[in-house]
């Protein structure tokens, strides 16, 4: 299973179990209430030589680039593997509202969820999430998983039972590593944090301690393995381990015991990030504590300023089930009142927390926000004072919605929508309610925001010479321009290297916030509009972070310039604030970022973008179907079939006589 979030999978299990940082996710968003089918699917198949895709119309253009995807990944990780098998299913949704209505599992999926593989049919299931790169990695991810429970149900493979024995962070922290590698600034942040507070888990503890996030922890054991052993001892120990369990695997393939290989990765991960860490803020001193817990795993996420800087709405989780809305004081923290829960309106199934924060209107007595309800996601408008809901606006056509921003004249909201598995960017007339689509490719446009005189969108998108939908090669995130009159865009040339997401305008508009990590490290950067230069204002020893890569984590209050940020920390999200007059940084070349970042490599340093990982996800083209390539497609036709055989069972005793039964399953 793909995760967006904190959550422990028991991925090779039957039935999988899931941990959002100590809370449970499908549970903590649909507690008490059924699982609805909103939307019936024309269901398509679509014939490659190796998979069955199934998808609906829709989403037609993004089911046929990730078919060319699953054909590549299928010669990546067969050689990887060596193991080849025979068709597999996968299905296809456009958006994670239409996956989450989805009756290939009877389990309630929440936001966290990013896709599964089922165990009995091996049948990837995924949403589109409007960023190709994200929909290739979790193709991949999810693909791995398929070799893994084909190589178990093999003759002397150990079969489910012995996949469902092994530990979470082997079975996601494989999928992970042999679909990113080990360059990732994401897992790097999550090892930083352990590191600096000197709790870098043990293989036991990692094991043992659902504390421990298996998904990043486990990308970077293997990491190290494959750095220490070669690639080639990941597909290796797994074959292994499946029959045998993980120390004996261990032991045979590499010759030590899992007690050497924890020191060493734990001894490797010190000597590497520490010494980069010297100088470095640490997280507790990134500015004033806003919103700060304690304990492992904390959120307080997607925070966003109201425009005279008094109040910071945020997602947080202050009750056992629910991750609910927010409003507190934004220089003491205080908690003014709780917004909205999905437990509180009938109306509200979820709300979305992970890729999307919400907007103040001018005056700061409304907010918008997403939620999810009747099968989509839809922007809903609440009153602040009396927390009541003004209205919701769906769109039609359009089942996915991000981060909604609110125009400076506040007769508009900018956002993200999904249509077809694409994301783009629309415009919402609050007065007529009419929907104006801004752009239309398959680009990621991302968190729009609007400019002081409201002439300008910046957002995020991956548009840009790095971006080959003909090869399927994706670029990082920039920061872009949209002239709301003219339609023209305009992508600014920051830093060569790494993502550039969540733009934010100074109040004067003279100056363009935003987070990027060149190096390694995610903090908030300043544009001078007017002459380019770039300006460094924070500078984190962990990370400006929310809960994946690209989920927002920054806002500026239109009117005073105080910012709040959220911090990764501790395994968690605290969310801290400066005025101001400390936002203005300090000036930085965009120059000096390279391709390469110490900071973003995954222990050990030495040799990066080298091993059989690295040269596959670097070779774009082997195992990949030419563009414009017409697969054979058919209607889905619905039937019974075998899912599974129960073993047979007999028994025989004696009471007023003797008898026998049995039966099977």
């Amino acid at each position: 299973m793909k995760s967006r979030t904190g959550v422990v999978i028991l991925a090779g299990a039957v039935a999988a179990a899931a941990v959002l940082a100590g809370a449970h996710p499908a549970e903590a968003q649909y507690f008490g209430r059924q699982k609805v089918q909103y939307q019936r699917f024309d269901w398509q198949v679509l014939e490659t030589e190796k998979f069955e895709v199934h998808y609906y119309p829709q989403e037609a253009t993004a089911a046929q680039d990730a078919a060319r995807m699953a054909e590549r990944w299928y010669t990546r990780l067969s050689g990887a593997f060596q193991h080849e098998f025979k068709k597999k299913p996968i299905v296809l949704y456009a958006d994670q509202p239409d996956f989450q209505q989805t009756n290939t599992t009877p389990t309630s999926l929440s936001e966290g969820t990013g896709g599964f593989t089922d165990a009995l049919r091996n049948r990837v299931v995924m949403p589109f999430t409007g960023v190709y790169a994200d929909n290739d990695h979790v193709l991949g991810h999810e693909l791995v998983h398929v070799f893994q429970y084909d190589l178990a149900a093999q003759p002397g493979g150990g079969g489910l039972m012995g996949m469902s024995r092994l530990p979470g962070w082997l079975i996601e922290g494989m999928a992970e590593y042999l679909s990113l590698g080990r360059v990732d600034a994401h897992t790097a942040m999550w090892l930083r944090d352990a590191a600096l507070r000197g709790e870098l888990p043990t293989i036991t503890e990692l094991t043992r301690d659902q504390r421990y996030f298996p998904y990043r922890y486990g990308q970077a054991l293997w990491a190290f393995i494959a750095g220490r052993w070669g690639d080639r001892a990941v597909p290796a120990l797994y074959r292994y381990a499946t029959r045998a369990g993980w120390d004996e695997a261990v032991q045979r393939v590499l010759g030590v015991n899992t007690g050497q290989i924890s020191q060493e990765w734990i001894t490797a991960t010190r000597e590497q990030y520490l010494p980069l860490l010297v100088g470095k803020q640490r997280p507790q001193d990134a500015g004033d504590p806003v919103l700060v817990d304690k304990e492992i795993g904390a959120m307080n996420l997607a925070p966003v300023v109201s425009p005279d800087g008094r109040f910071v709405a945020f997602f947080g989780r202050r009750e056992i089930f629910t991750i609910d809305l927010y409003v507190a004081d934004a220089q003491t923290g205080k908690i003014v009142k709780k917004l909205t829960s999905p437990g509180r309106s009938a109306h509200i199934d979820a709300l979305s927390f992970i890729s999307s924060s919400g907007t103040w209107s001018p005056d700061g007595r409304k907010f918008a926000f997403v939620v999810y309800s009747d099968g989509d996601q839809r922007i809903a408008i609440l009153d602040v004072n009396s927390g009541g809901t003004d209205r919701e606006v769906s769109v039609e056509g359009v089942g996915g919605v991000q981060n909604p921003s609110w125009s400076p004249d506040g007769k508009s909201i900018a956002f993200t929508g999904m249509a077809g598995g694409i994301s783009d960017l629309y415009l919402l007339d609050l007065e007529s309610g009419r929907v104006r689509q801004l752009t239309n490719d398959r680009f990621a446009d991302l968190q729009p925001a609007w400019s002081p005189d409201g002439r300008t969108l910046a957002f995020a998108t991956d548009r840009g010479t790095s971006t080959d939908f003909r090869n399927l090669t994706y670029g990082n995130t920039h920061i872009a321009l949209y002239d709301v009159a003219g339609g023209s865009v305009q992508l600014l040339d920051i830093f060569p290297a790494g993502k550039h997401i969540n733009p934010q305008y100074s109040p004067d508009g003279r100056s363009l916030y935003f987070i990027a990590d060149p190096d390694g490290f995610s903090n908030v950067y300043r544009l001078s509009l007017a002459d380019r230069q770039l300006f460094k204002v924070t500078d984190i020893a962990t990370g400006i972070s929310g809960i994946t890569n690209l989920s927002p984590a920054m806002s500026v209050a239109a009117r005073t310039g105080r910012m709040v940020f959220s911090v990764f920390e501790n395994s968690g999200n605290n969310v801290y604030g400066i005025d101001a007059a400390r936002t203005t940084g300090a000036a930085v070349n965009a120059a000096l970022a390279s391709a390469f970042a110490p900071a973003a490599l995954l222990p050990p340093g030495s040799a990066p973008g080298t091993g059989m990982v690295a040269e596959y996800l670097a070779d774009v083209s082997t195992g990949l179907p030419e563009a414009g390539t017409t697969f054979p497609t058919r209607p889905y036709k619905s039937g019974l079939g075998l899912e599974y055989i129960g073993p047979p069972s007999i028994g025989v005793g004696v009471g007023t006589g003797p008898y026998s039964g049995g039966g099977a399953g």
